[in-house]
Parts: structure tokens; sequence; C-alpha cells
């Protein structure tokens, strides 16, 4: 009967740590998930904040490429102003051109009628010089006065032909002036024309590549929203999943309150259900085979031949070689192995076969150093 009973201990205890250590790996499992979470939140949340800066940057730059499309605008309309008051310039100085044209015809025409009243008047000078001339106004005069009428006229007349070659001298000095300065005229307009064209083609290329840029950081910037939007969508995801996981750990949390206080979860036991004591600690425990590495540990135990036997590789500044300890879930075994990833809390524990280290992976679980 006595045996019985502690089978049936045995039997209760096996399947309370069985249970214990399903549920410490489901709760590992959901707090790796999310650890996992966090990380993915904290990456989508810097990218967010990096798109953020840069769609920040590329707005700056179209508002500066605005401000030099409404300078460049400002100056395209002031110089298409110029070139409209030059065009008018040159229709004004056109038509005095014309006009100036118009009077060097006119000055021609006085010249060339000019010449012909030379012309006879030379003729007359040949004939008869100022001597003849004068002889013959006195003996045709009738009297004193009628000669001097006649000879005050001739004098006119000869002062009149000396004015006449005087003004004509002139006006043909008049009209190269006139040419010269309609000349000047023309030439300073069409190069004032011309720069003013030179300028406006500047202009225009300049403008159609700042329309190039801006059309280039417009298309950026929509691309950085998109980018942000889609970072905001996973964001929320992730968000979402880790209010999941919260609300499942939060259950677990309540359950295992709700759950009466076992002798196994609280005091640990040997095989024969006899409590145990000791030095308590909390550590990560992985697990290896015999077939990881050598077959003899540090103690120098064979595990290659002893696939079975519990050992647990430690840091001997933790837990000291060659202590008996009991470890959660794995039960008493012996410190007799370290290794170079076995850092301080954490430990390796011995399993015969690669699927049960698998099956074991990653956990956290209370050690008691018994000795």
């Amino acid at each position: 009967m006595q045996k019985t009973t502690k089978r049936i201990i045995l039997m209760l205890l096996t399947m309370m740590l069985c249970v214990s250590g399903n549920m410490i790996t489901y709760a590992q499992t959901n707090s790796d998930a999310l650890h996992n979470a966090k990380q993915a939140l904290d990456e989508k949340t810097r990218l967010v904040e990096q798109k953020e800066q840069e769609k920040q940057a590329v707005n700056k730059e179209i508002e500066n490429i605005q401000h030099e499309l409404e300078s460049l605008y400002n100056t395209i309309t002031a110089n298409k102003d110029a070139m409209a008051k030059t065009q008018n310039k040159m229709e004004e100085i056109n038509q005095l051109i014309e006009e100036k044209k118009e009077e060097i015809v006119q000055l021609e025409d006085k010249i060339l009628a000019r010449k012909d009243i030379m012309k006879q008047r030379a003729v007359a000078m040949q004939q008869n010089n100022n001597i003849n001339m004068m002889i013959n106004l006195f003996f045709e005069s009738n009297s004193i006065s009628d000669f001097i009428q006649r000879a005050s006229a001739a004098s006119t007349l000869i002062d009149a032909d000396k004015d006449i070659l005087t003004a004509q001298k002139e006006d043909l000095q008049q009209i190269e002036k006139d040419k010269e300065e309609i000349d000047k005229q023309e030439q300073s307009l069409e190069k004032e024309r011309q720069t003013l064209a030179v300028q406006q083609a500047e202009l225009d290329q300049n403008l159609q590549k700042r329309q190039e840029t801006l059309t280039a950081m417009q298309e950026k910037y929509n691309s950085i929203v998109q980018q942000m939007a889609l970072a905001e969508q996973q964001k929320a995801g992730i968000e979402s999943q880790m209010k999941t996981i919260q609300a499942k750990i939060s259950q677990e949390q309540a359950a295992a309150k709700a759950r009466p206080v076992s002798a196994s979860s609280s005091t640990p036991s040997n095989d024969t259900g006899v409590a145990i004591s000791g030095k308590e600690m909390y550590v990560t425990a992985t697990a290896y085979t015999p077939y990881d590495s050598g077959s003899i540990t540090a103690l120098g135990y064979n595990i290659g031949a002893n696939p079975n036997m519990k050992l647990i590789a430690v840091d001997p500044s933790v837990i000291p070689l060659g202590s008996k300890v009991w470890v959660e879930g794995y039960g008493v075994a012996i410190a007799g192995d370290t290794g170079g990833a076995i850092k301080g809390h954490k430990i390796d524990i011995l399993v015969p076969t690669k699927a049960q280290a698998l099956q074991w992976g990653r956990r956290t679980v209370k050690v008691v150093i018994l000795q």
C-alpha cells in the first residue's frame, strides 16, 4: 500500500512538473513573441520618424524651389516688360527714323533745287563778271537813284547766292549727322533687343529645369508619404499583435494566480517526493547532446558512453563545478561541464538526442544548488 501511494504521488508530481514546464515554455514563447514584436515596433517607429524627417526635408526643398520659381516668374515678367518697352521704343525710333528720312528727302530736294539755281547763276556770272554787270547797270539806269536800286538788287542777289551755298553746305552736314544718328539708334536698339532675347532664353531654360526639379521632388514627396502610410499601417498591425500577446500573458498570469500552489512549484522535490532546499536562482537554460562537442566533459565525465546521465554545463563563477543541482523541468543533475557560450546565469542541460534538445529550446528555469 505504501509503495502504491508513493507511485501515485510520484505520478502526480511528474504530471505537475510537465504541466508546469509546458506553461513556462508557453509563457516564454509569448514573452519572446512580445519581445520580438516590441523590436519590430521600435524598428517601424524609427522608420516612420526617418520618413517624417525625409518628408520635411523634401517639403522644405519644394518650398525653396517654389520661391525660386516665383522669383523666376517675376524676373521673366520684368524681362518681357523690358522687351515690350524696347519694342515700343524701337517703333518710336523707327517712326522718328522715317521722319528723318523724309526730312533728308526734303533737304535733298532743296539741295537739288539749289543746284539748278546755282547753275543758272553760275552761267550768268560767267557771261557777265561783276565789273561788266556794274557798268551795264550804270548805263542802263535812268537816274542815280535807279542805279543805286539796281546795284542794291544785284548785291542782294550776290549775297543770296552766298547764303544758298552756306545753307547747302549746312544741309549736307545735317543729312550726314542725321544718318549717323539713325545708324547709332538702330544699332543700340538691336543690341538691346538681342540682349533681352538672350536673357529671355536663359530664363526660359532655367525655368524649365526648376520645373523638372520640382516635379521630381513632388514625386519623391508622394513616394515618402506612401512609405510612411505603409509603415504606419504595419506599426498599427504590430501594436494590435502586441495587445493580443499582452492579453494572453495577462490571462496566463490570472490563471496562474487562480491555480492552487503545489509543492512542486514552491518547493522543489527529488524523485522520491521529498522536498529539497538550497541556494535558489533563475537562469536561462538551453540543451546540448554528447555529439555537439567532445564526449569528455570538463570534470572528465564520458557523456558519449552515458548520454542519459543528468549533467549540466555551467559558469563556475555562478554554479561551482561538481556541485549537485536541481533544475526545474529537468531534475537533479551534476554541474560537470563548461562551455564557451555559458557565461553568467546560463546553463546547458545534457539530453541524449538532438530532437530532445530542439524540443527543450531556450527556457528560463529555477535552479537550486543542493551541495
